[in-house]
C-alpha cells in the first residue's frame, strides 16, 4: 500500500491544534489570518483544515469567539483561548517539549556502520 500524504502533513495533523492555540494566545486572531500566520512558519494548512480544527476546539470549550465587523467588508470571527483552552495549552507545550527531547534523542544517534 502507498502512503498518500507526507509525514509532515502527517505531524501538522496531529499538532494543528496546538499550533492554533498557541498563535491565539499571542493575539486574538481570524481563521484566514491563522493560515497565514501558519504559512509564515513554514507550516502550509489549507482552510478546509483550519475551520474544522476551529470547530473542533470551541466545542470543546477551549475558544472563545468574538464578532467584529470588518474594515469595509464582512464581519470577522476572532478566537481566542478559553482559560481551559490556556491550561490545555500550556499541558500540550510541556508534552509537545517532553516528545520532541525524546525523538531527538533517538534520531539524532550516530548512524552505526554495519561490522
Amino acid at each position: 500500500m502507498e502512503e498518500t500524504s507526507t509525514p509532515r502533513a502527517q505531524w501538522l495533523r496531529g499538532v494543528l491544534d496546538m499550533c492554533l492555540l498557541s498563535l491565539m494566545a499571542e493575539t486574538p486572531a481570524y481563521g484566514y489570518e491563522m493560515t497565514v500566520r501558519l504559512a509564515k512558519a513554514g507550516l502550509a494548512v489549507a482552510d478546509g483544515s483550519i475551520y474544522p480544527a476551529l470547530a473542533r476546539l470551541r466545542k470543546r470549550g477551549l475558544v472563545e469567539v468574538e464578532r467584529r465587523s470588518g474594515d469595509g467588508g464582512p464581519a470577522r470571527t476572532y478566537y481566542r483561548p478559553s482559560e481551559a483552552g490556556m491550561r490545555i495549552l500550556r499541558s500540550w507545550t510541556r508534552d509537545w517539549s517532553e516528545f520532541t527531547t525524546s525523538i531527538g534523542s533517538i534520531i539524532n544517534q550516530p548512524t552505526r556502520e554495519a561490522p
